[in-house]
């Protein structure tokens, strides 16, 4: 088991096909993280701080006042799935054993795959970087593994190396990494507690979003094992001659200055100021979240935190990346709050408070109820279409519709146009 205090930054700058060390990040016996930039990286002509705000590119090291690893790292590193992933394969703990499990972040850093989201590793040598990859593996194969760590089980050695590939990409639920030629894919996969087909829902208001004129990352279908699972086309990477380029992604959470402690203060609003001072094209981009807070909304989306939405940076400027993660959330009733703030202490999830929160993005009254009506109709038009693609049972648009799709709750007060 990997119990290194300190791990080399590998990072792809832009426009390349293979990583060069920017730093080092080092961890000390009180649980404190500091980073250097390397003098060799900040010699470059064509060195990029990894984030500004935390690492600016200066020689030095540098730590964060109350000495957490720099969100921007943290951002690279696994959530959730990725943690039992290593977890289950380090120590074999499951069930609340495995809860108890508490590593040092570099740990988790170190142990998971090297094809995670951003475009940043880690290694243990600063010159010779090898990539924890894996061996290629059928859906069935991920899905068969997934269930493994699913039930706490240790996995068996054939199955280690593929699943081990998903183990750096965040969230909570079963999910694997997979190339196809000129594409990479996010395999997600059914859960066995799932009450619902969980995977169908969010291809359904994955495709409903893009229909509406959002820009959403490319999704598609697909059955393993008898079960479903659904693929997302991913957007950090982009094919080239000799290889993959890979794009630095940074989360909500990091561009707002907050972490797992304390994002439940993330807002819309504090975003909207951060789009407005620093994004390339920030009228475009206001317009593009607006649309992405109502469409959550609109589908039932409740778990629209800092973590599921991120922007792309290049050195120069930021742009928000394609929408991901929109799943819609079982509900039993009909009141729901949004993850983040749509204004002030406001989070109720209803188009009204959309139309209140429209003027923090820069947008009329007007064209907010305008980018309303044209997801609503365009919603309830393409509903059925869209169900049969993803071959949605009865029961489940039954179950969908007007609980998480079009709540009677969300509409309450708004009247269309």
């Amino acid at each position: 088991m990997t119990s290194s205090r300190r791990a080399y930054v590998w990072v792809w700058l832009p426009g390349q096909t293979s990583p060069v060390v920017a730093g080092l990040v080092e961890s000390d016996d009180q649980g404190r993280y500091r980073f250097t930039y390397g003098r060799r990286y900040l010699a470059r002509q064509d060195a990029i701080s990894l984030y500004p705000s935390e690492l600016p590119l200066r020689p030095g090291s540098h730590e964060q006042i109350d000495g957490a690893l720099p969100s921007c790292l943290r951002d690279a590193s696994p959530d959730a799935w990725g943690r039992r992933v290593i977890i289950n394969r380090l120590t074999g703990n499951k069930g609340e054993a495995a809860g108890e499990v508490d590593f040092n972040e570099l740990v988790y850093l170190l142990e998971s795959g090297s094809d995670r989201i951003g475009a940043l590793d880690f290694q243990l040598s600063p010159t010779d970087y090898r990539a924890r990859e894996y061996q290629d593996a059928t859906l069935a194969e991920l899905q068969e593994a997934s269930a493994y760590v699913e039930a706490g089980e240790p996995l068996p050695p054939a199955l280690d190396q593929a699943i081990q590939h998903g183990s750096s990409i965040g969230g909570a639920r079963p999910k694997a990494l997979l190339d196809d030629r000129d594409r990479k894919l996010v395999a997600k996969f059914s859960s066995s507690t799932d009450l619902y087909s969980v995977v169908k829902a969010e291809f359904v208001a994955m495709r409903l979003a893009r229909l509406t004129g959002l820009d959403v990352a490319p999704v598609e279908m697909a059955r393993s094992l008898g079960k479903d699972v659904l693929l997302v086309e991913r957007f950090d990477r982009v094919r080239a001659a000799d290889g993959w380029c890979r794009k630095i992604v940074l989360s909500a959470l990091t561009l707002l200055g907050l972490d797992e402690m304390t994002a439940r203060y993330a807002s819309y609003e504090d975003l909207a100021h951060r789009i407005r001072a620093e994004f390339d094209q920030p009228g475009q981009t206001l317009r593009e979240l607006f649309g992405r807070i109502v469409f959550n909304v609109l589908c039932g989306n409740t778990d629209d935190h800092a973590r599921n939405h991120a922007a792309l940076w290049d050195g120069v400027s930021y742009r928000l990346t394609p929408a991901y993660d929109i799943c819609p959330q079982s509900r039993t009733g009909g009141e729901a709050t949004q993850a983040m703030l749509l204004y002030g202490l406001e989070r109720r999830s209803q188009l009204v408070h959309c139309l209140a929160a429209a003027d923090q993005l820069g947008l009329s009254h007007a064209h907010a109820r305008e980018i309303i009506d044209h997801q609503l109709a365009t919603i309830r038009d393409h509903w059925d279409a869209v169900c049969d693609e993803a071959d949605l049972t009865p029961v489940d648009r039954d179950f969908l519709w007007s609980r998480q799709f079009l709540n009677p709750f969300a509409l309450e007060g708004y009247t269309e146009a």
